[in-house]
């Protein structure tokens, strides 16, 4: 048995839609900053989010909230009370000389 034992596996209900690829697509979208003008907001949730993949043109059509958001929290990502999605272990620190992306080496540890 050992670790395979406690590895995640699909837990019932239908089959995931969408594969590594399309995952790896809405990743991409989310770690793109949105465009004010193209958008109409300046952070991305989940409403903007799904509107901009769908819009797309290589973007997935048919997405819905319910995948984005699942893939958003496998991936690590967190949606706190601001509702605005963010990498885990990633935060923005201003400083003397400007805005600066801080990333915390411990996340998947502290995340276990």
């Amino acid at each position: 048995m050992g670790l395979s034992a406690i590895a995640r596996k699909h837990g019932g209900g239908p089959k995931p839609k969408y594969a590594v690829v399309e995952r790896e697509r809405i990743l991409a979208e989310v770690r793109r900053s949105p465009d004010p003008e193209q958008e109409g907001t300046a952070s991305w949730y989940l409403m903007t989010l799904r509107r901009a993949l769908r819009q797309a043109p290589d973007g997935l059509p048919k997405v819905s909230t319910y995948t984005i958001r699942a893939v958003l929290q496998e991936a690590g990502f967190r949606w706190p009370r601001t509702r605005i999605w963010c990498e885990t272990g990633q935060v923005l620190r201003k400083r003397k000389s400007g805005t600066e992306k801080v990333n915390d080496p411990e996340t998947t540890a502290k995340k276990t």
